[in-house]
């Protein structure tokens, strides 16, 4: 039984959540054309706000809106001007991560005390990283040229006007993985944050206007997928870049090439960490069973399939059993919480029917967990399989939910092949000291991104490119190659006289 303080919850709301609105050229608006939407607490289960949705036509407004802001401000200022803005935008960032902080178990029940020491800083990290690029895009002069004839050269352009559909999962951390890179390439942004995820959105905005970036650079347009649907495929939307699942990436892809638009995706995982038996278990294996289970196990890039070499298998499964079922699971308020409740009742019965299914196929061996939880949210147990057939459901879906599956092997051949036997290919992990496994084993892994050892979640690190291959998506954001995404290249060839 998880029992939550719903009147807590009640008072912080009204307290802490920002006033629902769309914002479009700078003007908040309280209505729109796709009706209203019935904001669910997911840790109380109690409606606690209504959100005003966008439809085609606000999503029109804004499209015009954001173009105007282009050609008008945003798209002839001095880049050094832009960077100076982005900078104060990030130092308000940081300066209201306790604000982000007291949105997030309200909008989608993610954890006040793993947000803040986890996540939070990380939003302002990655706009400080991208305020940084602002000023210091090049193009290049061609080596083959002839100074008496010609001279050859590119530039780099902004597309003109990107827009964004975030996920739900991390709003804030999704908005500054793709905005701000946006932002420093001289575009300007319609985005379209999840209905159940609005809030996060509005305070990032708002900081965005106090900073000075003018009206019109970013515009919020909440709605539902016929809002997404809206926003793909106005003409006047440039590139789309879309975080979330494989099925609306295909239906996106299939829009966008109605008018042959660029699109860049991240989409899911299946992450495998292979743990081998020269690791040290003390220190490895907390960091793996806990970082499996983080954000109630809603997250692309968790490895949420722990591949482990047989000598060590028995130890490293009773080892991660004991770390699950050290992780408190309650009400998100409460700083000591780590797994709070899954988004939504749909999520939640997702997770019981997959865990029910597992025991029932013997997909697995159920080691830990998995019993119904009952309270009024959206909680579920955490779950542990050990002896994993890694071509079952629970081995090759991506539950999005604290479940972890456990499967040994005996090589370095095994590992790979099983770690690779997946359509997802967004992250992988290694745990081993040695660097010469580690060097042979990274080439070899299917996989967007390989972290070694315990060290920082992958979408934490702005100077690193993130993104998938296989049905994890393509296009990359962080590092030069993130801002690249938001850039098209222009040559010219200049003949003298």
């Amino acid at each position: 039984m998880v029992t939550v303080d719903v009147a807590l919850h009640q008072r912080k709301a009204a307290e802490d959540l920002p006033k629902p609105r769309l914002i479009i050229g700078g003007e908040d608006v309280f209505e729109g054309s796709g009706g209203v939407y019935g904001h669910v607490n997911p840790a109380t289960g109690l409606e606690q706000m209504g959100v005003p949705l966008a439809g085609a036509q606000e999503v029109a407004r804004a499209v015009r809106a954001a173009r105007r802001a282009f050609d008008e401000v945003w798209g002839p200022m001095r880049p050094a001007e832009r960077r100076r803005l982005l900078t104060r935008f990030a130092e308000l960032i940081r300066e209201n991560i306790d604000s982000f902080a007291a949105i997030c178990p309200l909008e989608n029940g993610v954890c006040v005390g793993g947000w803040v020491e986890g996540v939070g800083p990380h939003v302002a990290e990655w706009t400080e990283y991208y305020a940084g690029w602002a000023d210091k895009i090049e193009g290049t002069v061609g080596a083959a040229y002839s100074p008496n004839e010609h001279v050859e050269y590119t530039i780099a352009e902004p597309y003109g006007v990107i827009g964004h559909i975030i996920t739900w999962n991390s709003p804030a951390l999704s908005l500054a993985m793709k905005v701000p890179a946006s932002l420093a390439a001289g575009n300007t942004v319609v985005i379209k944050p999840a209905e159940s995820t609005p809030f996060s959105a509005m305070l990032f905005t708002d900081l965005a206007r106090r900073a000075g970036i003018p009206d019109g650079v970013i515009n919020i347009v909440t709605g539902l997928a016929d809002a997404g649907e809206a926003l793909v495929t106005h003409p006047g939307i440039d590139k789309i870049s879309f975080t979330g699942g494989p099925g609306t990436a295909r239906h996106i892809m299939a829009s966008a090439a109605r008018s042959l638009k660029p699109v860049v995706f991240e989409l899911g995982g299946k992450s495998a960490n292979l743990l081998f038996a020269d690791t040290d278990l003390d220190a490895v294996v907390p960091y793996c069973a806990a970082f499996s289970m983080s954000n109630s196990g809603q997250g692309c890039a968790l490895p949420t399939r722990l591949l482990v070499e047989r000598s060590i298998y028995d130890e490293v499964v009773e080892r991660t059993v004991g770390v699950v079922a050290s992780l408190k699971v309650g009400d998100p308020l409460d700083a000591g919480t780590y797994i709070g409740p899954l988004i939504n009742a749909a999520a939640r019965d997702r997770i019981r029917t997959a865990v029910e299914k597992a025991v029932a196929e013997n997909a697995g061996r159920l080691v830990f967990g998995g019993e119904r939880i009952e309270s009024d949210g959206y909680f579920v147990a955490p779950a542990v399989f050990a002896d994993v057939d890694n071509s079952s459901e629970l081995a090759q879906l991506e539950l999005f939910g604290p479940v972890l599956a456990i499967t040994p092997f005996d090589t370095e051949d095994e590992a790979v092949a099983l770690a690779n036997d997946s359509q997802y290919g967004l992250s992988a992990y290694i745990q081993s000291p040695d660097i010469e496994r580690v060097n042979r084993l990274v080439p070899r892994l299917k996989a967007g991104t390989v972290f070694v050892n315990p060290g920082p979640n992958p979408i934490t690190c702005a100077g690193t490119p993130f993104g998938g291959v296989g049905i994890s998506g393509f296009g990359r954001e962080g590092g030069r190659a993130g801002l690249n995404e938001f850039l098209h290249i222009k040559g010219v060839g200049v003949r003298r006289s």
